[in-house]
C-alpha cells in the first residue's frame, strides 16, 4: 500500500473544470513530479491532497485511510507563496508550528535547532523573518514545513529565489527526506531539477493529464533528434549528411540536429576522416523538450 494515492479526482468551480481525473500513487521513499504550465491543475491537486479542498469526485488516501485531522500530522506543505510572519522571532514561530502539529514545545524546539544546524545557520534562532534575505526565509520555509516528521512531504517550487549553492544545499535535503522514507509530491517549473530527483511524473495541461508514467520509459516514447559531437578541429560537411537537419557550431564543437538515430552512424564516420572525436553522443530528449512537445504552444508562464 503507498502512502499517497489519488484516484481519479475532479474538481470543478462552477462550469469550470480545474482538475479532471487525476490518478497517481506516491510510494514510500519516492519523489513524484507533479508538472503543467500556470493554470493547469498543478495547485488545485496540491491542496486536495492537503485537503483545504475537497475534490467533487474521485478519492485521496493516506496509508489506505481516507483524509482526517489524524492524517494531518502526517503532511508538511512548502507553498510557492511563503507565508511566515516577518516580525515574528523564527523559533516562536517554528515552535508554535510544530505544536499545531502534534509536537511537544520541547521536541519542536529540539527539531528546529537540529534543523538549522542542518542548514549551519543556527544563528537564526532568534531572528525575525524580515531580517533574513530571500534565499534564507526560503530555507525556514522549507524547516516549517518539515519540523514535525511528516510521512508525506507536498513541496511547491521548493529551490525558487534560491542561489545555485543553496539549491544543492536543499536538494541534497530533499533527498536525504527521500531515503529516510518519505513520499515527496514535487512541483516546479525546472525540468532539470525533476529529471534529477523525480522516478515518475504527471503533467497535467488544461486541467487533464496528458503524460503520466516511469521518466525513463516516457523518454523511450520520444524520438532522439540531437547528436553532440566534440572535436579538436573543425568538420565540413555535416549539413550534407543525409538526416542531418539542422548544424549548429559551438566552442567545443557541434550540436547537429537529425531526423532519425539511423543518422548518427554517418555523422560518426564522417567525423572521423577528417579530425578525432573527444565526444560523440546520440541524445535522449530533455524533459523540457518533452514538456514543450506535448502541451504544445500554451506552455508560456
Amino acid at each position: 500500500m503507498n502512502p499517497l494515492k489519488v484516484e481519479n479526482v475532479v474538481k470543478q468551480y462552477g462550469d469550470k473544470t480545474a482538475v479532471n481525473g487525476i490518478s497517481f500513487e506516491v510510494s514510500e521513499g519516492e519523489i513524484y513530479g507533479l508538472l503543467g504550465a500556470n493554470g493547469a491543475g498543478k495547485t488545485t491537486t496540491m491542496r486536495m491532497v492537503l485537503g483545504l479542498i475537497y475534490p467533487d469526485e474521485g478519492t485521496i488516501l493516506y496509508n489506505g485511510k481516507g483524509y482526517s485531522n489524524d492524517q494531518l500530522s502526517n503532511l508538511g506543505y512548502l507553498p510557492e507563496e511563503r507565508g511566515l510572519y516577518p516580525k515574528v522571532r523564527i523559533s516562536d514561530q517554528l515552535i508554535y508550528l510544530g505544536q499545531l502539529r502534534g509536537m511537544s514545545k520541547k521536541d519542536a524546539e529540539q527539531s528546529l535547532k537540529k534543523w538549522l544546524d542542518r542548514f549551519e545557520v543556527p544563528e537564526y534562532y532568534n531572528k525575525k523573518i524580515e531580517e533574513l534575505s530571500k534565499g534564507n526565509q526560503q530555507k525556514i520555509g522549507f524547516i516549517a514545513s518539515v519540523i514535525h516528521s511528516p510521512k508525506i512531504v507536498i513541496l511547491d517550487e521548493a529551490f525558487s529565489g534560491l542561489d545555485p549553492v543553496n539549491v544543492e544545499l536543499l536538494k541534497s535535503t530533499v533527498k536525504e527526506l527521500r531515503d529516510a522514507g518519505s513520499s515527496i509530491l514535487f512541483s516546479t517549473h525546472r525540468m532539470e531539477h525533476v529529471e534529477e530527483l523525480c522516478r515518475n511524473i504527471t503533467i497535467l495541461h488544461r486541467s487533464n493529464v496528458v503524460l503520466k508514467g516511469n521518466l525513463k520509459d516516457i523518454k523511450k516514447q520520444f524520438p532522439k533528434e540531437r547528436v553532440l559531437l566534440n572535436t579538436p578541429k573543425e568538420v565540413t560537411g555535416l549539413e550534407r549528411i543525409n538526416g542531418v537537419t539542422n548544424v549548429i557550431r559551438h566552442e567545443y564543437g557541434y550540436e547537429i540536429g537529425i531526423a532519425n538515430e539511423a543518422a548518427g552512424a554517418d555523422i560518426l564516420r564522417h567525423a572521423l576522416t577528417q579530425t578525432d572525436i573527444t565526444r560523440f553522443e546520440i541524445k535522449e530528449p530533455t524533459l523540457n523538450e518533452i514538456f514543450i512537445k506535448t502541451v504544445g504552444g500554451d506552455s508560456h508562464e
